[in-house]
């Protein structure tokens, strides 16, 4: 189980550093103005969400295999 917790610590560092650098998503966001479709502006704040989501993912299911090797 050791090993869980290795891969869960892991995940959990790579995705905090991915939110660190990240602004959060539109989605959690509001205050953000609305942007034109298909602008450059527009293509960077998608790609930049994207990256966003991925920090948290990693974050939450790098805390669920965590938890799994520590419980488990």
């Amino acid at each position: 189980m050791i090993l869980l917790v290795a891969i869960g610590l892991g995940l959990v560092w790579h995705g905090s550093q991915i939110v660190w650098v990240a602004p959060r998503p539109s989605l959690l966001d509001k205050s953000r103005p609305e942007l034109e479709a298909g602008s450059a502006a527009a293509f960077n704040r998608f790609w930049l969400d994207q990256y966003a989501w991925i920090g948290f993912g990693l974050v939450v299911i790098g805390v669920v295999v965590t938890g799994a090797g520590l419980f488990l």
